[in-house]
């Protein structure tokens, strides 16, 4: 695959990650949220000062994810229409079931941008009142399920790339670190969800801002890896697909070698 076919989803995947990771602004830009305890969607809520900076990242962030994808799936169908043409059957599934996961993060989190919270529930009671009671607009129901479908997209996306990775040989530092990102992903979700419930039960919140601020890290930190794998994969031939032999960087065997170059 040429490597400047592979670039381009690099690119907008690492521009993705970083656009993904502005929330982090919040420490320099005093938004008077507690970042231990509230949502990172509350810092782009109607009635925040720095709202619209955080839902035009959020925007950004979607919408960067969402071209990276559809490039690296369009690659990848490709790859396989050269390999059919050579009579080859197509071994890509697990990549394409990823990219699609991936473009469905990026949808919604583009989605989820343009439905922001009117207000922040737990920085503001009268928020948290009208939302137990139903008073607040439909963007946040909508908006609960749009960040739902984003992070289910995100989750899949690790899987299925990580899979693939492994699978065929080929974006090795993916292959090496997604088992250990998505059990780190997949407990900071436990955390999360498990502090949405503890809010909704009225036992405190769990410190939900950490847990998720932590879910959303770690993602950007996949989508990073993800875009440094694309970047130095060498180019494969599409009809032999990657390398299936051992990783020439390992170490060799001195003795083995001075052997080979006595005979």
């Amino acid at each position: 695959m040429p490597r400047t076919v592979t670039r381009a989803p690099a690119v907008l995947l690492a521009l993705g990650a970083v656009a993904y990771t502005a929330w982090v602004l919040e420490l320099v830009l005093g938004t008077g949220l507690d970042p231990v305890r509230a949502y990172v969607s509350e810092l782009a809520a109607a009635d925040q000062p720095f709202g619209g900076l955080f839902r035009a990242t959020d925007l950004a962030a979607g919408l960067l994810v969402l071209a990276g994808a559809v490039t690296g799936l369009t690659v990848t169908r490709r790859h396989g229409d050269a390999r059919r043409a050579g009579g080859a059957r197509p071994r890509e599934p697990w990549t394409v079931v990823g990219w699609i996961a991936l473009a469905v993060f990026g949808a919604a989190t583009a989605v989820d941008s343009r439905l922001p919270l009117s207000c922040a529930p737990t920085d503001d009671p009268a928020c948290a009142a009208r939302e137990a009671a139903g008073l607040v607009p439909a963007t946040h129901t909508a908006h609960a399920v749009s960040s739902g479908l984003a992070m289910t997209g995100a989750l899949a996306a690790l899987i299925a790339l990580t899979v693939a990775a492994r699978r065929h040989g080929r974006w090795r530092p993916l292959a090496r670190t997604g088992p250990v990102l998505f059990a780190l992903e997949l407990a900071a979700t436990v955390w999360t969800l498990a502090a949405v419930a503890a809010i909704e039960a009225g036992k405190g919140t769990w410190a939900l801002g950490a847990g998720q601020r932590s879910q959303v890290l770690l993602v950007a930190v996949w989508l990073a890896v993800l875009a440094y794998s694309l970047a130095t994969d060498p180019p494969t031939d599409p009809l032999t697909g990657p390398p299936t032999g051992p990783p020439t960087d390992l170490p060799t065997d001195p003795a083995a070698t001075e052997e080979t170059e006595k005979r």
